[in-house]
């Protein structure tokens, strides 16, 4: 990290790296959930699900990449081995072992829903004492926002498709 963006840094450096580590395992995690849940799903509406399944892996994947970014623009090193995640998540890892559409769904909403409260609780915790950091969670709490509505509007649109059978 450069000498004016570690004088800007209103708190200590290892308490953010650590919050952005819990969060970059969270990130892979969801992005590997989102992309194996699209290649299993089955049932109803199953092409309308994938495709925002697999948008959703790619904002993941990018959201990964910005927390990456930052822990290493601080100084410190991402959780480099996929094991090491488990140790390190915050909302840990749905396997999509049951691949009907409405399951999920669920199991991805839940994801979003955690998500949303972890970047939010950074956010609290950070404030304006890192600027940049937090800058970068608003952002991706936004997208994390519009996940859970898009995948709660597809659980609604299942429901009523279910129910008018």
């Amino acid at each position: 990290m450069g000498t004016r963006g570690r004088a800007i840094l209103g708190m200590d450096v290892n308490r953010v790296l650590e919050l952005l580590n819990k969060a970059f395992a969270d990130e892979w995690l969801a992005y590997y959930q989102y992309w194996l849940g699209a290649k299993v799903i089955e049932g109803p509406m199953k092409e309308n699900v994938i495709a925002e399944l697999m948008q959703h892996a790619a904002d993941e994947l990018r959201h990964a990449d910005m927390v990456s970014n930052r822990i290493i623009q601080l100084g410190g090193k991402p959780v480099a081995e996929p094991k090491d995640w488990y140790a390190w998540t915050n909302c840990g890892y749905d396997a999509p072992t049951d691949p009907f559409v409405r399951k999920i769904l669920e199991q991805n909403v839940k994801g979003e829903q955690c998500a949303i409260g972890v970047y939010h609780k950074l956010i609290e915790e950070i404030g304006l004492k890192d600027p940049v950091t937090y800058n970068m969670a608003i952002q991706i709490l936004q997208d994390e926002v519009q996940h859970e509505e898009d995948l709660e509007a597809l659980l609604e649109d299942f429901d009523v498709m279910m129910k008018n059978r």
